[in-house]
């Protein structure tokens, strides 16, 4: 049953990171970008990539907290956890 619970956070999560990508990449270029003043001197897939993740994450972090808090408070103590 956790796997289901899981899967109805991360996925979701999964398709709003890919919207965010595009939407990210269509109004900014990878090699454009400077961290610190220098350019970043990876390539274009791997910013993609790692901007991927990192939206992946912040979407899973926030579909988490979502489903914490929308637990009722009678069930609190009871409601089964992800593992």
């Amino acid at each position: 049953m956790w796997t289901k619970r899981l899967m109805w956070i991360v996925w979701p999560a999964f398709l709003a990171a890919g919207v965010m990508e595009m939407l990210v990449f269509a109004a900014f270029d990878p090699q454009d970008m400077r961290w610190l003043g220098q350019g970043v001197e990876l390539s274009r897939t791997s910013i993609y990539s790692l901007a991927f993740f990192a939206f992946w994450a912040v979407f899973i972090a926030a579909g988490y907290l979502t489903a914490l808090l929308s637990i009722p408070s009678d069930e609190v103590n009871t409601y089964p956890s992800l593992q």
